[in-house]
Formats: structure tokens, C-alpha cells, sequence
């Protein structure tokens, strides 16, 4: 598993921006991709001998924000797909994620990322590849897509693997152990009844 992640090293995701769009921005819109544009990412990006979920049956979560209007959007996508919104293409090739007896937990998918824009202000509109690479979910810093107005990111991979359940259910507990309840405070002894005093005997003579 953790092969499909050493191989990357291109760019990776930019944090989300939590604040709301106002509410008469503009929605995005998602459209029919070209069909020039259609086609998945190069296939070679997948990890050939990965476990668990087939990688077509994976499902990924794709975090799109529009920093000019502040739009975000979640694109759930599988392996081989291709989404637009707007003017902007996401297709995505492979996800993973690492298992969960597998330390330390990490998501990633290979995607690239096509903009319909002008290369300067003479030119005419045309789609231009910005990105193409594995982003992580864990180390964003990895892999960016660097564009003025588009940011992309991964949110989840959904699949699974062999034992997970039981490995998930056999995980020891942290739990703190029992501490001993302290024992009763002994009671102060009684102090030794005084002695009385034997009594003279008085001789008769």
C-alpha cells in the first residue's frame, strides 16, 4: 500500500477555507466534460498490486474551491472518472489509503487538474493541464496545486481490506488499568487499660 505513496512527488492540497460564501454568490455549476478531455489520468499511476477494494469500485472524495467567489465544492469520484465545474476538469486515477494496523495513516489520489483559460490577454480560451500528481490528505504540503484560482485537494478514499473488521475490533484498549482501591485507614488502638493499683493487704498482728 504504502508504495503508491513513496512513488509521488509532485504537488499536494491546500487547506480548505472555512468561511461561507455570501448568499447571493454565484453556484458553481458542473457541466459535460469535452470530450477531448475525457480521458482518465495516465493509468500508470495506480498501484498494480494493491490490496483490498478493486481500484475501480474505490470512491474518492474531492475537495474544488473557487478562491474568486468563494465556492467549494465535494466531488465524489471513481478511478478513471472525469468531472468539470465551470472551468475547471478534475480527473482522477487512483486513490488509497493506508490500512488501519498501518502507522502513519495516510490518504492520497493521483488526479490532474485542466483549467479553461487564456495562457495572457491576447490569447484565445483553451484548456491547460495545471496539475498532475498524487495530492495527500495527511501532508498537504507534499503536492500543491498551484493556480491563482482554482485550489484542489483530498478529503477520503473509500474502500476497504481483508480483516479490517477484526483487526479494527482486536486493537488493544488504551484504557487506564484499575488502580487498587486504597485500603481502610487503621483505627488508632485502644491505649492499655491502666492497671489498677493492687490492694495493700493489711497484716493483723
Amino acid at each position: 500500500m504504502k508504495r503508491a505513496f513513496a512513488a509521488a512527488a509532485l504537488l499536494a492540497a491546500a487547506a480548505a477555507c472555512s468561511s461561507e460564501a455570501p448568499d447571493n454568490a454565484p453556484v458553481a455549476e458542473e457541466t459535460e466534460v469535452p470530450a477531448e478531455l475525457a480521458s482518465p489520468a495516465p493509468a500508470a499511476a495506480a498501484d498494480s498490486e494493491a490490496i483490498g477494494t478493486p481500484m475501480a469500485e474505490r470512491v474518492a472524495t474531492i475537495g474544488l474551491l473557487n478562491k474568486r467567489n468563494n465556492i467549494s465544492r465535494e466531488l465524489e469520484m471513481k478511478p478513471g472518472e472525469s468531472r468539470r465545474v465551470d472551468d475547471v476538469v478534475i480527473r482522477l486515477s487512483a486513490c488509497e489509503r493506508t490500512a488501519p494496523w498501518e502507522e502513519p495513516a495516510e490518504t492520497g489520489a493521483f488526479v490532474a487538474v485542466l483549467v479553461n483559460e487564456r495562457a495572457n490577454a491576447d490569447s484565445q480560451l483553451q484548456w491547460r493541464q495545471v496539475f498532475s500528481g498524487w495530492l495527500f490528505r495527511n501532508s498537504p504540503s507534499l503536492n500543491v496545486v498551484e493556480h491563482p484560482v482554482y485550489d484542489v485537494w483530498i478529503k477520503d478514499c473509500a474502500m476497504s481490506f481483508p480483516g479490517e473488521d477484526e483487526a479494527v475490533r482486536a486493537a488493544p484498549t488504551t484504557a487506564a488499568p484499575r488502580r487498587a482501591a486504597p485500603a481502610p485507614a487503621a483505627s488508632p488502638s485502644a491505649a492499655p487499660a491502666a492497671a489498677e493499683p493492687a490492694a495493700e493487704a493489711s497484716s493483723a498482728t
